[in-house]
């Protein structure tokens, strides 16, 4: 009988510490807030805001769901990366908070040290892209658990918010106005219908939109919204209420921020469909009801904003290159998104 070790066993500390190793050194910062490095037990983040009168922290975790398998199958590392990123900022943001500090969580069923390498300075680019910084996580190998080749990818997000600045909805009012940001693509949400449609009609492979491969549009990272909405965060702008629009589309998460006795009514016919959603219905041969319950349809985000702040909001964000437009108003309700009209295909 072999004699057993770790090793045989699957695991290899010696390839998980020279790969640690390497990390640390993508990892290194300057930013003064970190007060210890890489491979400590855990992270010291100095909590100290005096630039805040009452600085309310905001905590997210999140992960890019089975649009990581696609990924990994076309050596998508990097794009899958900045899905994961991208989404938990937004989700962090549309509450008014600045991102400041991420930590990943990497499962694998076989360390492969340059997959991490190219994960981790991914997923530390596209933080830094957006004013704040990986400062560290969890690398866990577990064979016989996870597939080799297979990663599991899962990140959480400390921000900050001053609290008479934090953008729940609470001061939505009758008559204010809805605008649509627009996505890039299908971000993180109805993969696994995507791939369903792929299974069956594997056709769908040779469609071309916008230049790019089916695959790689269906790849494309999903868009972040920090930089372009950062500057709109300081209370006065007349923005008051943010949705992040991910799984159950525009009804199932617009609603999550409106007052108990208000609704949202959405002009499905002003919102302009990307072409890749068009493919996905043509190929699918999917019911309206069921495309805008499993993607965005090109609504990234949705905004709530004052009637009187419309048009500057509108070319705050135009400059940013953010498509934003009116699809829809506040009314009397019971916390519900009412759709009327039809889509435009």
């Amino acid at each position: 009988m072999q004699k057993l070790s770790y090793k045989n066993s699957g695991v290899n500390i010696d390839i998980a510490n020279n790969t640690k190793s390497e990390m640390a050194k993508i990892l290194e910062t300057q930013n003064k807030r970190v007060l210890n490095k890489v491979g400590a037990f855990a992270t010291l983040f100095d909590g100290s805001f005096p630039e805040y009168k009452h600085p309310v922290l905001v905590f997210k975790t999140e992960e890019p769901g089975s649009k990581q398998k696609l990924a990994l199958e076309n050596d998508s590392v990097e794009t899958i990366c900045y899905d994961l990123i991208n989404h938990l900022i937004n989700d962090a943001i549309v509450m008014g908070a600045k991102p400041l500090s991420v930590q990943d969580c990497i499962v694998c069923g076989k360390l492969e040290k340059s997959v991490i390498l190219r994960i981790v300075k991914a997923l530390s680019s596209a933080c830094a892209e957006n004013g704040c910084i990986l400062t560290g996580g969890e690398t866990s190998e577990q064979p016989g658990v996870v597939e080799n080749g297979t990663y599991i990818l899962t990140a959480s997000i400390v921000g900050v918010v001053e609290k008479e600045l934090i953008i729940d909805g609470s001061k939505i009012k009758e008559g204010d106005v809805v605008l649509a940001l627009a996505s890039n693509g299908i971000h993180t949400n109805g993969t696994s219908l995507v791939r369903k449609i792929m299974e069956q009609k594997p056709e769908i492979l040779k469609k071309k939109i916008d230049g790019k491969t089916f695959i790689e549009s269906i790849l494309t990272p999903h868009k972040c919204y920090y930089n372009s909405l950062k500057d709109l965060f300081a209370g006065k702008s007349g923005l008051i209420g943010l949705a992040h629009i991910t799984g159950g589309g525009i009804e199932e998460n617009l609603n999550r921020i409106l007052p108990s006795n208000l609704n949202a009514m959405i002009d499905i016919n002003k919102i302009k469909i990307l072409p890749i959603f068009k493919i996905l219905k043509k190929f699918g041969n999917l019911a309206d009801e069921d495309m805008l319950r499993t993607f965005n349809m090109g609504v990234g985000i949705t905004a709530v904003v004052k009637k009187d702040s419309v048009e500057k909001i509108k070319k705050h964000l135009n400059k940013m290159s953010i498509d934003a437009y009116e699809i829809g108003e506040i009314i009397k309700g019971k916390k519900e998104v009412d759709f009327k009209g039809k889509l435009n295909w």
